[in-house]
């Protein structure tokens, strides 16, 4: 059997969170083009990890919307 090699970018594992953080964040992507709140964690994550903020300018958010994620990432204790 020939095994065949997976490149980096499709490896993928799973993030548990609580299920009314999902409900939460599946209402607030709403309308935002946002395709599922898996695509929204990993914007997200991607943004905070590099060292960079979520700003006003972020696709299919509205500064109500930047807010909101701001303060739920500040009480989680990932941005200050």
């Amino acid at each position: 059997m020939a095994k065949t090699a997976k490149s980096k970018a499709s490896r993928t594992v799973t993030l548990k969170i609580p299920q009314e953080l999902f409900q939460n964040l599946s209402r607030l992507i709403e309308d935002t083009g946002f395709r599922s709140v898996t695509e929204f964690a990993i914007h997200v994550l991607r943004d905070v990890a590099s060292g960079g903020a979520i700003r006003e300018t972020s696709p299919g958010l509205s500064s109500r919307e930047v807010d909101a994620v701001r303060k739920r990432l500040q009480a989680l204790g990932y941005i200050e």
